[in-house]
């Protein structure tokens, strides 16, 4: 299903940039699947298209259609791999404007996730007058960002509809034991999902964690698992012709010869989302010990007339991977001027999507000619099963990576520095001598 060509690196590559990390793939692939390398215990994604509860994936489904009939909107509250993953797949699937181009089922809006006090607005007027609802996703309930928004939304949905009522419309995932968000939801009656704890959040979006939002959004949770599965199966088996095998030897060997920076390409604007899901994945399972490739992410081709001179001349210390989807979802025929003012005649009677290859092909050839190696993923098209199948495919190259490069690709140690630091800012009880020493070097 998932298509994968290097020979547009290949004059990049050295010549056993497969061959010579077969041995340590085989070595990484087995530490995926027994769950025994640095980070073993968060490798429940591993099989999860296959061992998902079937139990909470009905649940989740019969919670969506709820939802979708009793809301005009729902507020997803989360950060990170709480919420970049439903947001990317809901895109992807249908567009940037989902919200405005929807048919049935609720508006969909993305809180909790920063902290602008004029982003918060304006969903908070959005949703003013629409019955709404609230998917709260925290393990622990407690990370600043989506429990200020949490606590925020929840007081306008109880003052809303009262205490009571706001009671079934608010459904928390989160920890299958413990946290606040837990204790919460236990106490108040909230229906609940879990964060599995096998699976961290940058891998979770294949849990109720994405499967919530992205059922809401009205995507057929079936074919999206379907595709999962498929690609984990076909991953899962030993030899140089697995794809992400490939992709992620090609990668490294690239990586050491000197490239510093991957660039994901799409040509989809719906694709933006899945890229910023994309660097997540990459960026904080790689970006440690002072390691690792820095994950960017453009959109084509409206970035090559920005990003698009760089890319061609700059600093060559970049690769590129370009995400190709085989087929659009309908056909734009480009109409004949007789005045052919613009001089585009020639192009009079095409379809406007044998345009967009042409200038992917030509794009991938000038860069490669500028010194940036191109590797291309190709997809079937933006439908369900084929997304969950490109979600599967980027997981499991980026484990089998971390491990190539060394590294655990399941933790994030350095995302706690920021944290403590504005903990202490804030006055967070605990944190008294470290807010001082941190003001005097502000000052």
């Amino acid at each position: 299903m998932i298509q994968f060509d290097v020979s547009h690196a290949a004059s990049f590559l050295p010549p056993d940039w497969l061959s010579g990390r077969t041995a340590a793939l085989e070595q990484a692939r087995v530490m995926l699947e027994e769950g025994n390398g640095p980070g073993g215990d968060y490798t429940g994604w591993v099989h999860l298209p296959r061992d998902y509860d079937k139990e909470e994936f009905a649940r989740i489904q019969a919670a969506a259609q709820r939802i979708r009939s009793n809301s005009q909107a729902l507020v997803v509250i989360g950060i990170g791999g709480s919420y970049l993953g439903a947001r990317a797949v809901v895109e992807l699937l249908n567009s940037p404007n989902f919200n405005l181009t929807h048919k049935d089922g609720p508006a969909i809006y993305f809180a909790g996730n920063g902290l602008s006090s004029d982003a918060m607005l304006e969903i908070i007027d959005l949703i003013k007058d629409k019955d709404w609802s609230i998917n709260v996703i925290s393990k622990s309930g407690t990370t600043t960002e989506p429990a200020v928004a949490f606590r925020i939304f929840k007081a306008l949905l109880e003052e809303k509809y009262g205490k009571q009522e706001a009671r079934k419309r608010i459904y928390a995932t989160t920890d299958a034991h413990k946290g606040a968000l837990k204790g919460l939801a236990d106490a108040e009656g909230y229906e609940e999902f879990v964060v599995p704890d096998a699976v961290g959040g940058r891998y979770s979006v294949l849990t109720a964690v994405g499967l919530l939002p992205i059922a809401c959004a009205g995507v057929d949770l079936n074919a999206l698992m379907e595709g999962a599965q498929e690609a984990m199966e076909a991953l899962s088996i030993s030899g140089t012709d697995n794809p992400a095998w490939q992709y992620a030897a090609a990668r490294h060997a690239l990586y050491t010869t000197g490239r510093k920076v991957e660039i994901l390409a799409g040509y989809e604007p719906s694709f933006r989302f899945f890229g910023e899901w994309w660097k997540q994945l990459f960026g904080e399972s790689e970006g440690k010990e002072h390691k690792g490739l820095f994950p960017a992410s453009v959109e084509f081709t409206a970035d090559l007339h920005s990003m698009g001179q760089y890319i061609q001349q700059g600093e060559r210390l970049m690769l590129e991977t370009v995400v190709r989807f085989a087929k659009s979802h309908g056909s734009v025929t480009i109409p004949h001027d007789p005045d052919n003012v613009d001089g585009l005649n020639f192009l009079a009677g095409k379809d406007l999507s044998f345009v967009a290859e042409q200038a992917m092909r030509g794009t991938l050839l000038a860069h490669v000619d500028g010194g940036v190696p191109n590797l291309t993923v190709t997809v079937p098209g933006r439908d369900a099963k084929s997304v969950g199948a490109l979600i599967y495919f980027f997981e499991y190259a980026c484990g089998l990576s971390g491990y190539l490069l060394g590294v655990n690709p399941f933790d994030q140690p350095g995302v706690e520095a920021y944290k403590n630091n504005m903990y202490a800012l804030l006055g967070k009880p605990g944190y008294e001598d470290r807010r001082a020493e941190l003001e005097a070097r502000l000052k």
